[in-house]
């Protein structure tokens, strides 16, 4: 196994604590900047993923704690994909990704990471992002804090627009 040495994520991994319960249900409740809530839906939510594949990996998360589609209303449905496009939108004019990936994993054997709580993935993707690191070095390189990711797309997702 290689061994990259990150010392700047000891104050988030030295400062995170596992919540009780659901990780989303527990979220929800907290302050917007400390959860990295970048919008605040009537249905949904739109968070920022603590653990990105790339720069800028979102997820759209109903607030009701729903296990699966059969479960979730057709209101909360029409308006997680109103927020992808939405936020498809803000993540087109802040980093110009050469396209996207959007997905759900539903069920523990699907992959899921959160199980009993579905949420929407939404990823920009750029030609040659998954490069040797990767690849050969099973490593991912994430070239900006979260922090930075949070205050670009909260600019973009400002509530008073459409």
């Amino acid at each position: 196994m290689e061994l990259i040495w990150t010392p700047w994520r000891y104050h988030y991994i030295g400062n995170a604590t596992k919540p009780e319960g659901c990780i989303f249900c527990s979220l929800q409740k907290l302050q917007d900047a400390e959860a990295h809530i970048l919008f605040r839906g009537e249905k949904n939510f739109i968070i920022l993923n603590a653990f990105p594949y790339t720069t800028g990996h979102l997820m759209i998360v109903p607030y009701q704690h729903v296990g699966d589609l059969q479960e979730c209303d057709p209101e909360t449905l029409a308006e997680m994909m109103r927020l992808a496009q939405r936020t498809e939108t803000a993540l087109a004019a802040v980093y110009h990704p050469d396209g996207f990936n959007l997905g759900m994993n539903l069920g523990h054997s699907a992959g899921a990471g959160v199980t009993g709580h579905i949420h929407l993935h939404l990823l920009p993707r750029w030609t040659g992002d998954a490069n040797f690191m990767t690849t050969v070095g099973e490593t991912r390189l994430i070239p900006e804090e979260l922090a930075t990711t949070y205050s670009k797309l909260l600019a973009q997702l400002d509530p008073k627009q459409p």
